[in-house]
């Protein structure tokens, strides 16, 4: 029979051009573009498409919906396979074939688009089912089913019945979920209490809002499993440090503060280090830990170490940032700053101090984040800033997701660092061993240099998730690399603090200049160059004639003294800077050490690495303490060796054999010498 052809091709409409069929999908002026089943393109004018033998209209395409697999996915194998059959079978309804049916397979009579309506291919459907033993599916139902996934795809034929998800609350009041919530937002900042207390105070809630018996409380049981719902991932029965973090967060997206240039954002910050060291009473204590942060390339340009952080050392360590690291004696030469990826050719033109210096960037701060504490809102850490033309900005009060990168970059070095130091305390005190007192522990000048090794061979060298290439984000660049990498990109030119500049920005005190030099903290700094100025007058009245003493609480290898007189600064060292084994000691170049390669390779950094926490695992090489028992064997031994001249009686040696139990242990018999007289001595005859 000849079929009227309509006047227009839509979207979606599947026609048949000679022996294949194709679905029309979108125009371009005249053009029409089609798919075939295979998925092969093809673009055609409306004229020759019309003008073609066999052309014909099918009707509309239903494609299969985009997230048939998603839609899928939790569901149980039979609520799937019956959504797929459903789907076959409503597809063969909308279409006239099935999509499982090859694409030149004509349709079924009774589903013909070109000679049934809808109407009726969805009354033949019915019948058709209904003679396969499906009892219940009417007319109704598969036009119902048409509608929905047409509308809807794959998720409208699936049965809600079972795939119902139940409300969080179940059967349970809703004014307890509310109770619930409200003590849950209230007990952030509290002490950690369990379920039994909120099953009590919820009770007492209701009870004082509603009235007694107004609202009905669920059982015990049903009450923890609805409890547990509501506070998943709060950590409210759990750690209440990591409660307040949480509550901390903000409500929105996280949004990540993009930093094109070293030094264009920095942050700083300080906490208690998780290592116990030896202060300078010779008493174990905890220190703190204050650092600095570079946004953009994450290189931790300073980090010191002192009882307590005040505000004079937060404008100690913007300095410390902007001046070179100095090698140390001990030091591998693979930390060397021309042996790194750093382009140390060119920072070396800009200065000279770079060639003597270890493989840690120098970074100038535009901007730096801090938080709202008594150290950093102080006047001498703004004045600092404002002197050396950086931007200050604080943090907003409570609020340490302002300043997230110095957060976690002190936290790694817990764990990647100060674990492998003896006197290790942990994080928390259930995380505490026994006796961490007793180990030979560091002092604070001797950990700060162990802190800075690591810093300059360790963190600097290590590949870090923030610094992940855009073009390949499998790649994870160091901290060196990322600097040199932007020096490259933007120009960067550092402009590091001269000598004299450092010195100034040192903390100051009055000392006057004695014989021996000059003390402080029981240490005595002396040189060649003060013997001019011993026992005299500075000049400067208001002082009394005390001579200005700048030095780094730091470094205690060296002072630099104000030389009032001609002007100019002298560099005291400290008197026992060469017998005594200090990591600040000697700052000067070991040349004698024979030169490796020029460039230093990862197994020459992880090796020095290795070392480092190897060395700080042991702690220090120091005499150990002597027991009471050992005190008293050694008291005896001494009491009973024979003297070179004796004048008294000789007593027979006490035993100190620990192999004859019964003979029990005492403190030897003081014998004391006879005074000397040289005229009774000259009477006698020898």
């Amino acid at each position: 029979m000849s079929v009227s052809r309509p006047a227009s091709i839509q979207i979606g409409d599947r026609i048949r051009l000679g022996e294949a069929v194709h679905t029309v999908t979108g125009f371009e002026g005249t053009l029409v573009h089609l798919v075939d089943h295979r998925g092969a393109l093809l673009s055609l004018p409306v004229s020759r498409i019309q003008a073609t033998v066999g052309f014909e209209i099918l009707g509309k395409g239903q494609a299969a919906p985009l997230n048939t697999a998603r839609v899928l996915e939790g569901m149980s194998a039979e609520t799937a396979e019956t959504a797929l059959w459903w789907e076959r079978h409503l597809i063969e309804v909308i279409n006239g074939t099935r999509p499982d049916a090859s694409s030149d397979a004509p349709p079924r009579p009774q589903y013909d688009p070109a000679c049934r309506s809808l109407a009726e291919r969805e009354q033949a459907k019915a019948d058709e089912l209904a003679r396969l033993g499906h009892a219940g599916v009417s007319l109704h139902t598969i036009r119902r089913k048409r509608l929905r996934y047409q509308a809807r795809g794959l998720a409208g034929v699936v049965d809600q019945r079972t795939e119902r998800r139940t409300t969080t609350a179940g059967r349970t009041d809703e004014r307890v979920v509310q109770a619930i919530r409200q003590l849950v937002e209230e007990n952030v900042t509290t002490s950690t209490r369990t379920g039994s207390y909120y099953f009590w105070k919820v009770e007492r809630l209701l009870i004082d809002k509603h009235g007694p018996g107004t609202v009905m409380m669920p059982s015990r049981a049903t009450f923890y499993r609805l409890f547990d719902k509501l506070i998943t991932g709060r950590h409210i029965t759990g750690s209440a440090r990591t409660r307040r973090s949480l509550a901390n967060r903000p409500d929105g997206p996280f949004n990540q503060l993009a930093a094109t240039r070293p030094g264009e954002f920095m942050e700083i910050d300080s906490t208690p280090l998780d290592v116990l060291v030896l202060l300078d009473e010779g008493v174990p204590g905890r220190v703190e830990l204050t650092g600095v942060v570079d946004l953009a390339t994450r290189t931790i340009t300073a980090a010191v170490l002192s009882p307590t952080t005040k505000s004079v050392d937060a404008a100690l360590l913007l300095a410390r940032t902007l001046t070179p690291e100095p090698m140390r004696p001990g030091w591998a030469q693979a930390l060397r700053l021309t042996r790194s990826v750093l382009p140390y050719r060119h920072l070396i033109e800009l200065d000279q101090r770079l060639e003597q210096a270890a493989a840690r960037p120098v970074i100038v701060p535009e901007t730096i984040v801090c938080d709202q504490g008594n150290v950093y809102i102080s006047r001498n850490f703004r004045s600092a800033c404002a002197a050396l033309g950086i931007s200050y900005q604080p943090a907003h009060l409570g609020t340490p997701t302002d300043k997230p990168h110095i957060e976690r970059s002190i936290e790694s070095v817990g764990t990647l660092f100060c674990q492998f130091v003896s006197g290790y305390v942990g994080p928390s005190a259930d995380r505490r061993g026994e006796h961490v007192e007793q180990e030979p522990l560091w002092s604070i000048h001797e950990l700060q240099g162990l802190l800075e090794e690591w810093l300059v061979s360790g963190w600097q060298n290590r590949p870090h998730d923030g610094l992940r290439d855009p073009a390949a984000p499998g790649r994870a660049f160091t901290p060196n690399e990322k600097y040199a990498a932007l020096v490259r990109a933007a120009g960067y030119v550092p402009v590091a603090l001269s000598a004299d500049d450092y010195i100034e920005l040192l903390p100051a005190t009055w000392r006057s200049i004695n014989s021996y030099g000059i003390k402080i903290k029981h240490r005595k700094y002396d040189c060649a160059e003060l013997s001019p100025f011993r026992r005299q007058h500075s000049g400067i009245t208001s002082k009394k004639g005390l001579w200005e003493v700048h030095r780094d609480p730091y470094d205690v290898s060296r002072i630099w003294v104000r030389n009032h007189w001609d002007g100019g600064w002298i560099t005291v060292p400290w008197t026992h800077l060469r017998s005594t084994a200090a990591p600040f000691g000697d700052l000067a170049w070991d040349h004698a050490r024979k030169e490796l390669d020029r460039a230093a390779t990862e197994t020459e950094i992880a090796q020095a690495v290795n070392d480092l926490l190897e060395r700080a695992g042991k702690g220090p090489e120091r005499a150990p303490a002597l027991s009471a028992k050992d005190r008293r064997v050694a008291a005896k031994t001494r009491a009973t060796a024979k003297p070179s001249v004796s004048s008294g009686p000789v007593l027979p040696p006490q035993s100190c054999d620990r192999d004859h139990p019964e003979e029990p242990e005492h403190d030897a018999r003081v014998i004391p010498l006879p005074v000397f007289d040289a005229r009774k001595e000259a009477e006698k005859w020898w």
